[in-house]
């Protein structure tokens, strides 16, 4: 009797620990599963995370930079050439829209010195052109060809509206030497921007052979300025 009450106070005791020892599994795995959620969600909200900052990188890269060089820097070069610089716009007066004409403005108190032929540049197309700068005006005369070199004035550019007019100077000196000195017959003009030329008469008389004296007229040419 002795051995069967210890017996079942061993099992029960075997019971008891196995028990306990099944508890103490259960709660492991329990604190296992309930760490387990912990760390997958940890890893998850890490891989968004990183997905998200991925993602914004890349929008900044691709509507950043490329709005920034596509859309700002275009926009504004469009707006300053559109806004800003209305008159580049504008063609240049060429040859094909230009009547060019001559006359012989030599006047005033210093005429007997000093020479003066007028060339003008007269817009006979059907739309505004514009003209700034230097003409380039080269001599023919009985000594051969003559390029004429430009003064110190100031060119101001401007617009010519069909039937508006550019004129520029040409200084001579006037030959009071008694000889035949040198006889232009025509200028070949070049309108300022331009490459193709216009021949039109000399309106004037002749240039002295050399001018022989660096204080003496000068044979230059102006600026192209609008007329009026």
């Amino acid at each position: 009797m002795k051995y069967t009450h210890l017996t079942k106070s061993l099992l029960a005791g075997i019971t008891l620990v196995s028990a306990l020892a099944l508890t103490a599994c259960n709660g492991d795995d329990a604190a296992a599963g309930a760490s387990t959620p912990v760390a997958s969600t940890s890893a998850d909200q890490s891989d968004n995370g990183n997905g998200a900052t991925g993602k914004g990188s890349d929008s900044s890269g691709t509507g950043g930079s490329t709005g920034t060089s596509t859309g700002g820097s275009t926009g504004n070069n469009d707006s300053s050439s559109t806004g800003g610089s209305n008159s580049s716009k504008t063609p240049i007066c060429t040859t094909s829209t230009l009547r060019v004409t001559a006359a012989d403005n030599s006047a005033g108190a210093d005429s007997k010195n000093t020479g003066t032929v007028t060339v003008q540049l007269f817009n006979k197309g059907g739309q505004n052109c514009r003209v700034s700068g230097f003409p380039g005006v080269d001599l023919k005369t009985n000594a051969g060809s003559m390029s004429v070199p430009r003064n110190s004035e100031k060119p101001y550019p401007a617009t010519l509206k069909p039937g508006e007019s550019a004129a520029f100077n040409i200084q001579f000196p006037v030959n009071n030497s008694g000889g035949s000195g040198v006889r232009p017959t025509q200028i070949v003009v070049t309108p300022p921007n331009d490459t193709h030329q216009a021949t039109v008469q000399w309106p004037a008389g002749s240039l002295p052979a050399t001018d022989g004296s660096d204080s003496g007229p000068k044979l230059e040419v102006g600026p192209a300025n609008k007329v009026g």
